[in-house]
């Protein structure tokens, strides 16, 4: 698939971008590259993203994109995110689609994490 005008980087603001790397590394285990010490970029995960130095916060009530992550265990993932610092500021709800929850990193930012319907047991 050509990459020509698709969506290829996402930018998030980092009130602390030393804290920012430790997290996502503990979370998710991705990897940064420095660009000085106001940015810092990551290429493992599933889009490219950075993070540049910024008092501001990414949260849906001010009109934010929310970027969703997808797991397959969801209330393992949402341990994870909790042993790592992150907040859970939306417990585990059901919508149409399946279960999400959603949390703040460090800095603030909110961001969703969502799984597939539990099955009938």
């Amino acid at each position: 698939m050509s990459i020509h005008e698709k969506i290829n980087y996402l930018e998030f603001p980092a009130k602390n971008v030393e804290q920012t790397k430790v997290f996502f590394a503990d979370f998710f285990g991705w990897s940064f590259v420095d660009y000085g010490p106001d940015y810092v970029a990551c290429s493992n995960a599933g889009i490219d993203v950075g993070f540049f130095k910024s008092d501001l916060i990414a949260e849906t009530r001010s009109g934010s994109v929310l970027i969703v992550f997808f797991s397959d265990a969801l209330e393992e993932t949402r341990e994870k995110i909790e042993a790592a610092q992150g907040k859970i500021i939306k417990p585990i709800f059901s919508f149409p689609g399946g279960r999400r929850f959603h949390f703040s990193d460090p800095n603030g930012n909110e961001f969703a994490v969502w799984a597939e319907p539990r099955s009938k047991d």
